[in-house]
């Protein structure tokens, strides 16, 4: 079903209260050491969503029909529910609404793979309990979908009455909203800003990005693409007066002088201006990508920079806090580290034990093993929410099965 009901946003803080009552016992303590003695950031809960999770809907992955991938039989019986790559407030406290991205990775695997985003509830795994299960509300959902014929180019159900969107026709990896209620995506396939009310409904036609930037897979490109493929709006922030999207781009533009840096721009809701380039991020390595960014205030932000691996190859991604204001000599917004994500400490062992026999990177410390961890949300002024993008059905946790969704609270105190 289409979600109809009235958005009712709860505050952040009332939705941290309220994650569980394990984590809520612990919400006066963000600046004292924890049980351990420990003053750093610290694993505080876990929940993990299977990855055979199926809504209902019709069948897809026809694309892989007849292939058994990491223990996943193709076609899917339904809608896999699974590959979330943001995470916004829910519709009450402890409720979170995650987005999958365009489903199996690129336009021709993906077109029967239908855009949406699910309420989760996760009951995290703490010291003080907690089952660390995830419910998904299947009987009220988004449904993203363009029945007005604002995309401008032919979409995959463009004869059927709903238009409902596909992964065939835009590529979301990030997810914001407004304090109107209306839902602000950046995606990849244009690059572009997607504006959609808070049902789903494509407001506007898709929002290009200036300086003449497209992707290999932007339906309107002529000539060589000037960003590569799957590099384009990945992480999105939104301002505490919800008037300002700031985006970092995943990649470096074609050409670019310097392929450590990642464009920053932003774009003023409500108005007919184009995005800006405001300011540039350099990564660590040239071949790091830029996974998700958010508001910390109006002008400092928080980065996930990952590298490419899954498993025990995935050794770098960390998370940084960059101020606006506050460039170096090279003109790039200075950085300092908040958590590495490749060895959290874990010392109350939340992480344990494992799911299925052979997962790698649990106990102390904990290590995020997916290869796309890329949605994140400020859930306290010392609390992080992380989610996986699962790559369904990639390996990452365990080297021999479809890796799980995974969902993390850390405490990071003085953030």
């Amino acid at each position: 079903m289409f979600s109809t009901r009235a958005l009712g946003v709860a505050g952040t803080a009332a939705a941290f209260l309220a994650l569980t009552p394990a984590l809520a016992a612990t919400a006066d303590d963000d600046h004292e050491l924890d049980d351990h003695g420990r003053d750093g950031p610290v694993l505080e809960g876990r929940a993990v969503l299977d990855a055979e999770t199926y809504a209902p809907g019709p069948p897809s992955g026809a694309f892989f029909a007849g292939q058994t991938i990491n223990g996943v039989t193709f076609p899917n019986p339904s809608q896999p529910a699974i590959g979330y790559s943001g995470i916004v407030a829910g519709r009450s406290p402890g409720e979170f609404l995650a987005m999958p991205d365009n489903g199996f990775g690129n336009k021709l695997n993906s077109f029967d793979f239908e855009l949406r985003a699910y309420y989760i509830t996760p009951d995290f795994k703490t010291a003080n309990g907690g089952t660390g299960e995830v419910e998904i509300d299947f009987d009220d959902y988004v449904a993203f979908r363009d029945p007005n014929n604002e995309a401008g180019f032919d979409i995959v159900r463009k004869d059927t009455p709903e238009r409902l969107l596909t992964g065939a026709d835009f590529d979301p990896e990030s997810i914001q909203r407004g304090h109107d209620g209306d839902l602000w995506l950046g995606d990849e396939f244009g690059p572009w800003i997607l504006h959609f009310s808070a049902d789903g409904v494509l407001l506007d036609p898709p929002i290009a990005l200036p300086d003449g930037l497209m992707s290999p897979a932007n339906p309107h490109l002529v000539g060589p693409a000037t960003i590569a493929g799957s590099r384009g709006l990945e992480g999105m922030a939104i301002s505490p007066n919800g008037k300002t999207l700031t985006f970092i781009l995943e990649g470096a533009v074609v050409g670019a002088a310097d392929p450590f840096s990642r464009r920053i721009y932003e774009y003023e809701i409500g108005s007919d201006a184009p995005p800006v380039h405001v300011a540039n991020y350099r990564t660590e390595v040239a071949g790091h990508f830029v996974a998700d960014v958010q508001a910390l205030d109006d002008h400092r932000l928080i980065v996930i920079e990952r590298d490419g691996g899954r498993g025990l190859t995935a050794n770098f991604r960390r998370v940084y806090e960059v101020d606006l204001n506050s460039t170096g000599a090279d003109g790039a917004v200075l950085k300092t580290q908040v958590v590495d994500l490749a060895q959290i400490p874990d010392p109350d062992l939340v992480s344990l034990p494992a799911l299925h026999t052979g997962d790698v990177g649990l106990g102390d410390p904990f290590r995020v093993t997916c290869e796309s961890i890329e949605a994140l949300h400020v859930i306290s002024h010392a609390r992080l929410l992380l989610g996986c993008d699962n790559n369904f059905p990639n390996t990452g946790r365990n080297p021999n099965l479809a890796d799980d969704s995974e969902f993390i609270v850390v405490k990071v105190p003085g953030l």
